[in-house]
């Protein structure tokens, strides 16, 4: 066996003996950053034949092993020390070395005769030196850079691996995973550990690790031959610390929070979720769904839970949370990888605490206000719902006439109807109504679940009213006896028409008042006909006496 080199250049041979090594550089890469200088180490692959037959007496092919040596200092013969000088990785060259430079006029072995002429085909496959750094070189680098790897950080990255002669022997990209690891705890090669120092995430940078840096004499397994330099090319996905706490960045804050979140508040907010590469992995918008949650109740991921904490209506805020504080080394099945750092930009809806009450912020009331707005009473108001981001939900505009409700029946959301009590007319008000006091947790046609509402309130009409039940009352003490006030001309029979002018009169001086909202003709006979106990078309007296226990009524 011969331990010997390879180059490529082309040189005619002549006539007679060869005084020097004669190099036919046959092929030759276009590139060539790097040429053997005497000292380097390098890896190559050679046919040797005997100049005068072509018989070969040497392959490093056949052996299935690339040949290793250092140059120009004796440990390969004269004519390979001399003919590999100045090759380039990935050359050829045929080296034709004179007797005299190889093995003279005695040979060697048995094995190459005396006084021969050898003939070297060499592909050269690695060059580097003892004195070697790790090579970086930076592809891409992220205009805005934050941070930067240091030693202890986590890192994710996607990387291609070759030999310096561009055969591939691993990538992260052909298993479709990251490769996770932690800087500079001796968990990679120390090449490696050396060339991931510095990166931002989206850089990408290639990283030429000398084998001394890399996995030396032993090679790794079938995939990286024995002292073979490496090459990387490496894109940085992720990068966090073990020690990080989660990073919030506030991007908009609206003017006038008198209110931010605190623990137990229930909140509704949209988000966009990406990792630190930009790539995104979920968001509510696409869902047109709000994400809804309790604060600081371990609802959601540890992270989250802490950056909600403070916010306010309106508000925008970028939240970094590291994989310790989200969703650890597992991640979640094909959505979020293990160790992920979780970039959210969130936009706040609203927020509430199951406490709170409505809230009343009364914006104009009149200088004259003889009576305010109280159960029973039928009102007209206008109104606009919004929800607190400012989007209308329903305006009373939309319609011709104010709406009307008769307060206590039941007819409104009990936030609304808290809201419209006590006031004047011509009184406007801005009233805040929790979820609890409104749709609840189902939200109704167009109002989403959980929803804060928002109502502008103007109270237009107010018409007293009467107690349920009851289809009039008496504003005071009525007349005692009552069937001689009842019967106007006395006559000592009151039929319906003399009924209805009492009544009437009643209202008409403040004394009583009607049910409003429902007809007063139909009240009236309805009254008439309870007290009309035979059905005789008047009311006696009494009548009018045995159902004294209903007076109220009256």
């Amino acid at each position: 066996m011969f331990l010997l080199l390879f180059l490529v250049v082309s040189v005619s041979g002549s006539p007679g003996p060869l005084v020097d090594v004669v190099v036919d550089r046959y092929e030759i890469p276009k590139v060539c950053p790097r040429e053997v200088q005497t000292e380097d180490f390098i890896r190559y692959h050679f046919n040797g034949t005997f100049h005068e037959d072509g018989k070969k007496f040497d392959s490093s092919h056949d052996r299935g092993k690339a040949f290793i040596s250092q140059v120009g200092l004796g440990r390969l013969i004269t004519g390979m020390d001399r003919g590999l000088q100045g090759m380039c990785v990935n050359e050829r060259r045929r080296i034709i070395v004179p007797p005299h430079l190889a093995y003279g006029s005695i040979g060697t072995g048995g094995v190459i005769p005396p006084d021969t002429v050898l003939v070297y085909d060499v592909l050269l496959l690695d060059i580097w030196n003892e004195e070697d750094k790790v090579q970086i070189r930076t592809l891409s680098r992220p205009a805005g850079c934050n941070r930067t790897t240091a030693a202890s950080d986590f890192i994710r990255y996607h990387y291609n691996g070759t030999l310096l002669s561009g055969q591939a022997f691993d990538s992260s990209y052909s298993k479709n995973a990251t490769y996770d690891t932690y800087l500079g705890q001796g968990d990679l090669i120390k090449g490696m550990d050396e060339g991931l120092l510095g990166m931002c995430v989206g850089e990408r940078r290639v990283v030429i690790v000398p084998p001394f840096l890399a996995y030396g004499e032993s090679g790794y397994g079938t995939q990286v031959p024995p002292q073979a330099t490496l090459v990387f090319e490496v894109l940085l996905v992720d990068v966090f610390n073990p020690k990080d706490d989660v990073i919030v960045e506030v991007k908009e804050v609206p003017e006038g929070c008198s209110r931010r979140t605190v623990k137990g508040d229930y909140i509704r907010y949209h988000y966009n979720g990406t990792f630190q590469d930009g790539t995104a992995f979920d968001s509510s918008y696409q869902r047109n769904s709000t994400y809804n949650t309790y604060v600081g109740m371990g609802y959601v991921i540890r992270g989250m839970d802490k950056a909600l904490q403070g916010l306010c209506i309106g508000e925008k805020r970028r939240i970094t949370v590291p994989p310790h504080m989200a969703y650890g080394e597992d991640g979640v099945g094909d959505m979020i990888p293990g160790s992920a750092v979780l970039i959210f930009d969130i936009h706040v809806i609203d927020f509430h605490n199951p406490k709170d009450p409505v809230d009343i912020k009364v914006t104009h009331k009149p200088q004259e206000c003889d009576a305010t707005s109280e159960a029973d009473d039928l009102i007209q108001y206008r109104y606009n719902c919004s929800l607190m981001d400012g989007t209308l939900l329903y305006s009373s505009d939309q319609f011709n006439s104010p709406s009307v409700t008769t307060l206590g029946a039941d007819k409104v959301i009990l936030g609304l109807e808290e809201g419209l009590k006590g006031m004047c007319v011509g009184e406007r008000r801005e009233v805040v109504v929790p979820p609890h006091w409104g749709h609840g947790e189902d939200g109704a046609g167009g109002v989403p679940k959980s929803a804060v509402l928002f109502f502008e309130l103007e109270l237009v009409e107010l018409q007293k009213g009467v107690p349920e039940g009851y289809m009039f009352v008496w504003l005071g003490d009525g007349p005692d006896p009552l069937f001689p006030a009842m019967d106007l001309n006395g006559d000592k029979e009151v039929p319906l028409e003399e009924f209805s002018n009492f009544l009437r009169l009643q209202v008409k001086e403040g004394k009583g008042r009607l049910r409003p909202g429902v007809d007063a003709d139909s009240i009236i006979k309805d009254m008439f006909n309870n007290q009309d106990r035979n059905k005789d078309g008047k009311i006696l007296e009494h009548e009018l006496n045995d159902q004294q226990e209903r007076r109220d009524e009256l």
